[in-house]
């Protein structure tokens, strides 16, 4: 490990329980307008864990006295289900997505709504937290605006977790993250070193000050998370990033194949930013078991990027206003 990250590793990893919430109440106050935060919840089909979660924010970090979030908004990315009915009846402002930026049509996948959630969001602070979360707890958000509230130079902060897989009737204390160790964190330490550090690189709970989520690209599609990483290294540097253990995450997995393209997502996403060419054919087969034998499925690659929100003359007409 270099150096650097080892020095990182002491002084820009935290714990939750670190900054209890008065502490952070009194920085909110001090810190004025610059303290606002929105939380964000992309969501698509969660009708089973997203009012808990919305119902957790609004009792522990929206209540009067406690007020440490500002807005709290669930993004509806086309759900089949009665999620969007199921976060409005927990307090959630709900906004579909394809009502934001109408001009432009929208494309599938998690990292276009985080995008498009820029600009209809008005928090100086904005945490994102994904909606597939079970046993949800409210220092998911607290742990990871915390640093931004009492650390002028930290500009972007991911939750770590452990990540147990639970499937079958089994629990594998340390089985989740798979993608993560499989190809994020190869590819991480490979190529960008500097970012090693970071025990969940793609986990979907992480903070940042607009200032510097508007001035980002966001990939589309699952490669959202490291794009963001590595581009906010090289914007702001390794010392304005930083992680807070918020303890066990509890969530649906995915299954082999959805982690397949999963994987070939983040990995075109780190071609681009090491080559900034595009990939030769950005496709993956597949192949699943039928009476025939083996089928080949093929699929596209998330090969799209959104440009930074500072771009966008709807964004910069909204932060006018």
């Amino acid at each position: 490990m270099l150096e650097e990250v080892e020095r990182w590793l002491a002084t820009r990893s935290w714990s939750a329980g670190e900054r209890p919430l008065d502490l952070l109440l009194a920085a909110k106050r001090a810190a004025g307008p610059a303290g606002s935060v929105s939380v964000v919840l992309p969501a698509r089909d969660e009708e089973g864990t997203v009012g808990a979660i919305v119902a957790a924010i609004r009792r522990d970090l929206m209540a009067p006295g406690a007020a440490l979030v500002d807005e709290l908004v669930v993004v509806d990315s086309g759900s089949r289900d009665r999620t969007a009915e199921a976060a409005a009846a927990a307090g959630a402002t709900v906004i579909a997505r394809d009502d934001i930026l109408p001009r432009l049509p929208a494309l599938p996948g998690k990292g276009e709504v985080l995008w498009r959630s820029l600009l209809v969001t008005s928090g100086e602070i904005v945490c994102f937290v994904d909606a597939d979360l079970r046993e949800f707890d409210s220092r998911f958000v607290s742990g990871i605006v915390g640093p931004l509230l009492t650390e002028p130079g930290v500009d972007l902060v991911k939750a770590m977790y452990d990540r147990p897989l639970e499937t079958g009737g089994t629990v594998v204390p340390a089985g989740g993250g798979r993608v993560t160790e499989l190809v994020a964190r190869p590819l991480l330490n490979l190529h960008w070193p500097h970012l090693a550090g970071f025990v969940q690189p793609l986990g979907g709970e992480y903070a940042a000050r607009r200032s510097l989520l508007e001035r980002l690209p966001f990939p589309v599609g699952y490669g959202v998370e490291l794009g963001m990483l590595v581009d906010a290294l090289a914007l702001v540097g390794l010392d304005a990033l930083g992680q807070v253990d918020v303890g066990v995450r509890h969530h649906r997995h995915q299954d082999g194949a959805a982690l397949g393209r999963m994987a070939a997502a983040i990995y075109r996403t780190a071609h681009v930013r090491l080559a900034r060419g595009p990939l030769v054919r950005p496709r993956l087969t597949q192949y699943d078991r039928a009476a025939s034998g083996f089928v080949p499925s093929t699929h596209a690659v998330d090969t799209e990027e959104r440009p930074p929100m500072l771009a966008v003359p709807e964004y910069r007409h909204h932060r006018a206003a």
